[in-house]
Order: C-alpha cells, then structure tokens, then sequence
C-alpha cells in the first residue's frame, strides 16, 4: 500500500485559521502594551510573523513586539544527534521582564521544543505570564504536559505520521499536510 497524504489545512482554511486565532489574542490581550511574542526557530518565527502582520492589518495602531529563539542548545537531544546541529538566529531587541509572553510554534507534538524553548527564553528574562500559541496540535504523544492556549487546528495523529507546514514565503503556498506511511 502506497503512504498517503491528506490536506489538513489549505491556503484558505490556512488564512482564516490566522485571522482567528490574531481574534482570539486581542480579545485576551487588547492592545498588546505589555505582551510580546515570540516565535520559535525555525518555523515558529514564521508564524508568529503572519500573526503580527494580521493584528497589524486588523488594527495599524498595534505596536507589537516579535522576536525569535533558537532553542537548540536548550534541546534535551542535542548531543545525541550524528550530525552536529547548526544553530538559527535569536532575536529577541526587547524585554520580557514582567510582560506577558506568547511563545508562537507551528506543531504542537511532544511537548519537547516548547520545553527548550521555556528554557531559552529565561535567558531574557522572568515574564509575568507565557501562553503557548500553535497552529497545529497533536494531541496523541505528549511527552511533557504542555497544553496550548490557542490553537489553530487539533489533529488527532499517531507516532508514525507526519504533520508537514508550508509556508507561503518558503515553500510558496500556504498549507499543512498530514503524511501516513503505507502498511507494511
């Protein structure tokens, strides 16, 4: 039996998911005067980029801060890896001393990146409150008990499945595939 590939997200559905879950943080966040974001490396930072442009278009007033970080040293596998990782960029030109942080990645799955990514971001300070944003939750494998406050879509997958995102400015099209392997 051949693997399979089924369109979870097409570039409509894709852009309205954007646009609701840019809703659901005004409505927690008003004018975001003490909340930032941050995008985790790489393709979080994607995400937390389209969510600034949407507040921004929704209201230009918005004056939004977003960085991004890398979390690779902070990852709990890697030393264990064969190739030596190279790490992303962390841009992070503000402080999150006492502010209220939305960590911004693109799937949700073990739990582990989130966890690095907790990790890095104390290098720049102790934040009031950290909400975790994701475009994409698996909800079958936590390996962590982290839990998303908003979420753009729930995918109910097993371990052998792959959740693959693309983004309009890297791959050319705005969508999110869910690959399942074939049977053996």
């Amino acid at each position: 039996m051949k693997p399979s590939k089924r369109v979870i997200l097409d570039a409509q559905h894709f852009d309205l998911t954007i646009k609701r879950l840019a809703h659901q943080l005004i409505e927690n966040h008003n004018n975001f005067e003490n909340t930032v974001i941050l995008g985790l490396q790489p393709r979080g930072t994607f995400l937390a980029n389209r969510i600034k442009e949407e507040l921004q278009s929704i209201n230009s007033k918005y004056k939004i801060e977003v960085g991004s970080l890398d979390t690779t040293f902070y990852r709990d596998d890697y030393r264990r890896r064969d190739n030596p990782l190279i790490p992303s960029k962390t841009q992070v030109d503000f402080i999150i001393e006492d502010k209220n942080v939305i960590l911004v990645d693109d799937v949700l799955f073990t739990g582990r990146s989130v966890r690095a990514g907790l990790d890095a971001m104390l290098a720049f300070g102790r934040p009031k409150k950290v909400e975790l944003l994701v475009l994409i939750n698996r909800r079958y494998e936590r390996h962590l008990p982290i839990q998303a406050k908003y979420i753009g879509k729930n995918v109910h997958s097993v371990t052998s499945e792959r959740v693959e995102v693309s983004w309009k400015q890297n791959e050319g099209e705005d969508k999110v595939i869910l690959y399942t392997p074939a049977d053996e």
